[in-house]
């Protein structure tokens, strides 16, 4: 059982990183206007939030620029043209997925940049790569995370020698990733023992960041930081790829921490999110996210069937059990 104390008391080694822009750019391929992404990083400022993701650094040659909005691509100036200096305690967040950015030429050095953290995305087969891309982050001065995606469909074995060997690079931060929605707060709880066993090892920190496809989003979260788990991912309203991810304002009212106030957070949802929702950008849990977390499969075909404005769940259900 908990150690209540893990899930009612102050740590001041909890972090809250909002991923709104990056995860929930996924829905609307980014195109923010930029009086939603200044209202974001006030609310962010106010409610006490600690980290705010841009959204991705990607090869602007392998993505057309047309196509994406400028959250897709995260340059310094834009940032700038939010944040200014950003002289508060808010730090600024971007991600660089392995395979799909020029980090050596669009993450410049920290001295030069707006940008704090540096999240790394990979796979397992990838732990060599992105090994790289946190050296060379590192090395020009900044912090550093790794995000290892779609967790449930790994060996426990092939897992712990993941983060030994990302244990041994200069990586601040691991992060538990439920990319297809599918893991339960057992489940959650047996990674998380890995994670934090391994953090213990190398004197790294743990974070998570979930997927609602079964509604477990804010559970599984909740679950991770009563195992000791201090990096929290969370969204407002849950924007974000397909079901969605753990709802920021769930989240800050759970950890009823003085330095958190989830006011803003509301305001802003009901000044930009329902519009958003208004104007037809469309998230959140659905049936056809639930069987694609219940199968453990990437939601790519749940996202499709949503486009497609179907509604035969099972006629759906039929047709990705085929593919199981």
């Amino acid at each position: 059982m908990k150690e209540i104390s893990k899930l009612m008391d102050y740590r001041e080694d909890v972090k809250v990183l909002d991923a709104t822009l990056r995860d929930g750019g996924l829905v609307n391929d980014f195109f923010f206007t930029d009086e939603f992404v200044k209202d974001l990083y006030r609310a962010n400022v106010k409610a006490g939030v600690d980290y705010m993701e841009f959204g991705y650094k990607a090869s602007k040659e392998l993505f057309d620029v047309t196509k994406f909005g400028k959250c897709k691509f995260c340059d310094d100036e834009y940032i700038r043209s939010i944040v200014g200096d950003n002289d508060t305690d808010l730090k600024i967040a971007v991600m660089a997925d392995v395979g799909r950015c020029d980090y050596k030429n669009d993450i410049h050095n920290r001295s030069d940049s707006p940008i704090d953290l540096i999240r790394v995305a990979t796979y397992l087969n990838t732990i060599p790569a992105a090994v790289n891309m946190i050296e060379d982050a590192a090395a020009k001065g900044y912090e550093v995370s790794c995000n290892i995606m779609a967790i449930s469909n790994s060996q426990e074995g092939d897992l712990k020698a993941a983060l030994d060997i990302l244990g041994k690079s200069p990586v601040d931060v691991f992060y538990i990733v439920d990319s297809f929605g599918s893991l339960y707060p057992e489940q959650i709880a047996r990674v998380a023992d890995i994670y934090l066993e391994a953090a213990s090892k190398y004197s790294k920190k743990v974070g998570i960041h979930a997927h609602n496809n079964q509604q477990l989003a804010f559970a599984n979260t909740i679950e991770a930081v009563g195992d000791g788990v201090d990096w929290l991912d969370g969204t407002y309203a849950q924007m974000g790829r397909g079901a969605g991810n753990c709802a920021m304002e769930l989240l800050l009212g759970f950890l009823r921490n003085p330095k958190y106030n989830v006011y803003p957070v509301i305001k802003f949802i009901e000044k930009h999110i329902n519009k958003l929702r208004e104007d037809g950008v469309v998230w959140g849990y659905d049936i056809q996210y639930l069987l694609t977390g219940l199968l453990n499969q990437h939601p790519r075909t749940a996202i499709q069937f949503t486009k497609d404005n179907r509604k035969d769940y099972a006629e759906f259900y039929n047709e990705i059990v085929a593919q199981d």
